[in-house]
């Protein structure tokens, strides 16, 4: 929206950005730290091609927070199962969202961020779940973000 609008040269036009934006694009900052909540933050999705996505996205070193979505099958203690498999492979939930599955019974997706600090033994852990669960989406893998203060 910076970009459209120091392109366009719009005037009575405003937009909710980073100092970055603002500045590349020549634009006022009219107010800074506008959110309600300080300790809230924004994430903001890059989509590009697979084969140029790392490019983009952060150095393999500095990932260390993950979000998926599986289901489970509706037996006893499958997603206990799964939860301690993750806990063994140090894997630190900071999210864990359970959606019913409309036309499908008992059955939920969850929808889990955590964060860990071995890449590897993430991967490890993903694939000793993967033959407990089904549908597996791993959604991203990024860089925590930072709070500054």
């Amino acid at each position: 929206s910076a970009k459209e609008i120091a392109e366009g040269n719009l005037t009575g036009h405003a937009a909710v950005c980073g100092e970055y934006a603002a500045n590349l694009y020549g634009l006022n900052i009219l107010e800074k730290g506008i959110e309600t909540n300080k300790r809230n933050f924004t994430r903001f999705l890059i989509l590009a091609d697979p084969l140029l996505a790392a490019e983009y996205g952060p150095a393999e070193r500095d990932i260390n927070k993950a979000s998926i979505v599986f289901t489970t099958p509706h037996t006893q203690g499958a997603l206990s199962k799964i939860l301690t498999i993750l806990s063994f492979f140090d894997i630190n939930l900071s999210k864990i969202q359970s959606i019913p599955i409309i036309g499908r019974e008992w059955e939920y997706r969850f929808y889990v961020d955590f964060t860990f600090d071995s890449l590897v033994r993430y991967h490890q852990a993903m694939e000793a779940v993967r033959p407990l669960i089904k549908d597996l989406k791993v959604l991203g893998e990024y860089a925590e973000a930072q709070m500054t203060h």
